[in-house]
């Protein structure tokens, strides 16, 4: 088993799935940033980075070009862009994502959680969805998900990000990524 205190957790520390693989993280020792903004309601203050006005606004990205490419609206208020902003820092500092949700019909995943999976997608990341109606892990490989058995954590900087409403299976599959990934 690797050493889980040289591994990091890149998050957001929001209430479901962010704040479980925080609580996670710190049960096995493993680092932990949560990325945030003033004003911003959040679970989990283990390893926070408060990001700056300009640190947000480099991240800036068209509501419009996610709406398409996650085939539905998402609305332009400036909490939406803000949080769409810290996802691409969890992404962007993870090199592997793990993603609770689920997925639609159009490949995409639910919610604003489908923002983290389109840019890993974008971003040529290793990518796994916890499809918590299908309930089991995907992967996206070759433009298409397939299911995966029992996917581990394999590098020290990766992604945790889904839901705010985690259902029991996927608090499930949470502790199980990380006990198989570092021992129980």
């Amino acid at each position: 088993m690797p050493d889980a205190t040289s591994f990091t957790l890149f998050s957001g520390g929001a209430q479901g799935a962010e704040a479980e693989f925080g609580r996670l993280a710190e049960k096995f020792g493993v680092q932990e940033i949560n990325f945030s903004f003033e004003g911003h309601k959040i679970e989990r203050n283990r390893g926070l980075r408060m990001l700056t006005q300009e640190e947000l606004t480099r991240k800036d990205v068209s509501i419009t070009y996610v709406s398409k490419l996650l085939d539905r609206n998402f609305s332009n208020g400036p909490l939406i862009r803000m949080v769409l902003r810290t996802i691409m820092y969890q992404v962007d500092s993870g090199l592997e994502v793990f993603v609770v949700g689920s997925i639609l019909e159009n490949g995409t995943v639910n919610g604003g959680t489908g923002w983290g999976a389109e840019f890993a997608k974008i971003c040529n990341k290793p990518l796994f969805v916890f499809d918590q109606v299908k309930d089991c892990w995907f992967s996206w490989k070759s433009e298409k998900w397939e299911v995966v058995t029992s996917p581990v954590i394999t590098k020290t900087h990766f992604t945790g990000t889904g839901t705010r409403f985690l259902e029991e299976n996927g608090r499930k599959a949470i502790a199980e990524l990380y006990a198989r990934s570092f021992g129980a």
